[in-house]
């Protein structure tokens, strides 16, 4: 079970002393409006807090968690990042701030993220057993995600095999219907060739027939004979 270390610090040691007062009392009450779910207004006071004195790591943390809750999950990520890389605060501390970025990366589906930050908070306290937890769990966690994935690689590998073949497929039966209207094409010219060719044949023979008629007519015509004048 993933446990959040967003505890509210209300003790706290300021660099600047003159702004110490000012700082516990912003964040006292930051913690009293965190308590109740008034994770907004919570933020508002920590955000003062850190107005007074912007080097204060339990008004960071504080925030962190403000913005977690609302689910700004990258600003709160900024948040602890900062915590965890200021020389002010101790490993302990340090380590809380880098299980609650493994908190939100797990709850993001973003195991590997996740996985580097619990490393990172059992290096800094490695009697952490709730880091240890969900460490293996976000372990497991991302071996079922890969798993999962590669079965949706392989099933959109073979729906895209499938469509080529299909595909390959249709070309085929559209190739071969054209290679069929191909071949029927020439003996349709051929028929259409040989009608022509009776249509001229008829045609001459009817000239034929017609010449042979004139010359027939012609000749059955008596000649005319011309008569010279006797002067």
């Amino acid at each position: 079970m993933k446990k959040t270390f967003c505890i509210m610090f209300i003790s706290v040691v300021s660099v600047l002393m003159g702004f110490a007062q000012d700082d516990r009392q912003l964040i006292r009450e930051g913690n009293k409006l965190y308590r109740s779910g008034q994770y907004a207004q919570a933020e508002t006071k920590y955000r003062k807090a850190l107005e007074k004195n912007a080097g204060n790591v339990r008004a960071s943390y504080n925030l962190g968690c403000a913005l977690m809750k609302q689910g700004k999950t990258e600003e709160a990520d900024k948040q602890f990042s900062l915590v965890a890389s200021s020389s002010q605060a101790d490993k302990e501390f340090r380590s809380k701030n880098y299980y609650n970025k493994g908190v939100m990366y797990q709850s993001k589906k973003e195991y590997e993220k996740a996985i580097d930050a619990y490393k990172n908070a059992l290096r800094l306290n490695p009697s952490d057993e709730h880091a240890r937890k969900n460490l293996a769990l976000c372990k497991r966690q991302l071996q079922k995600q890969q798993q999962q994935q590669q079965q949706n690689q392989d099933q959109k590998n073979n729906q895209n095999q499938q469509d080529k073949k299909d595909k390959n497929d249709q070309q085929k039966e559209q190739q071969n219907n054209q290679n069929q209207q191909d071949k029927q094409q020439p003996e349709q010219k051929d028929e259409m060739s040989k009608e022509n060719a009776e249509q001229l044949l008829n045609a001459a023979m009817q000239e034929e027939k017609a010449t042979q008629q004139r010359l027939k007519k012609a000749m059955q015509q008596p000649s005319k004979r011309n008569l010279d004048k006797n002067w």
